[in-house]
């Protein structure tokens, strides 16, 4: 079983063959938390991700067995963008997977997508004041090192009094404005998980092996990190010739 109960303060790294494998093994841990946390609390408090891998993902969770009537859906990020944008995560997930399940509308909770990150900010402040531990959290890589919308050399909310969540006015991907859940909030998690593909993500991957200070490495939930990545990231990076 992917998700063994280990002592927190731990990255757990699941390499794969390819993205297919590393897709079948994310859906097998989504329901798998699921069903514990079901069995033993009665619901489902899961954060999504955005990006191609989790949207494939999502795809695969369609026709899973299932109460959805106990899950919970967040979202880890959003851009501030018009509704019809199909980049917001919340529409992602949405055409992926939400619409197509009987979970009920009121226990999906997307990040507001209007003009005014700090107003955003403070309304999904509010909608996260009852939600305790998140069961469940799921995030991506960028090739920058970024994961949800916490970007180096921005501010990240480590600290423990942090706000939940933050407001970014100087995103540099596009657009510039984002809300985020901090670090300290997706820290409130029982279970994490990163999903990493992609040839671009090679530099990240090894930045955060390393143990350079990027955005994941703030991120440690109760029972540590697994990290879902494909094998060929892994690789050392090659150098021009001539040089280590």
């Amino acid at each position: 079983m992917l998700m063994n109960p280990l002592p927190p303060g731990l990255y757990r790294w699941h390499e794969f063959t390819d993205r297919s494998a590393l897709q079948d093994a994310a859906v097998a841990a989504i329901l798998d938390s699921a069903a514990l946390s079901i069995r033993e609390r009665g619901r489902f408090d899961l954060v999504l991700a955005g990006g191609d891998t989790p949207g494939e993902v999502y795809q695969r969770l369609r026709g899973a067995p299932t109460d959805w009537s106990a899950w919970h859906i967040y979202f880890g990020d959003e851009r501030c963008m018009p509704p019809t944008e199909a980049e917001l995560n919340s529409r992602m997930a949405g055409e992926a997977w939400l619409d197509h399940v009987p979970i009920p509308p009121g226990q999906v909770h997307p990040i507001p997508n209007g003009p005014r990150a700090d107003k955003a900010a403070e309304a999904y402040a509010q909608t996260l004041r009852a939600v305790g531990i998140f069961d469940l959290t799921l995030l991506g890589l960028g090739q920058d090192g970024h994961t949800a919308s916490l970007f180096p050399g921005n501010e990240w909310g480590v600290a423990p009094d942090a706000p939940d969540v933050l407001a970014v006015f100087n995103s540099p991907k596009r657009p510039p404005q984002r809300v985020t859940l901090s670090a300290a909030r997706l820290n409130r998690s029982r279970r994490v998980i990163f999903l990493v593909s992609g040839a671009s993500k090679r530099k990240a991957v090894a930045r955060w092996r390393a143990g350079e200070n990027i955005p994941p490495r703030a991120i440690m939930g109760e029972m540590g990190v697994d990290v879902l990545v494909e094998s060929a990231l892994l690789e050392p990076l090659k150098h021009p010739e001539g040089n280590p």
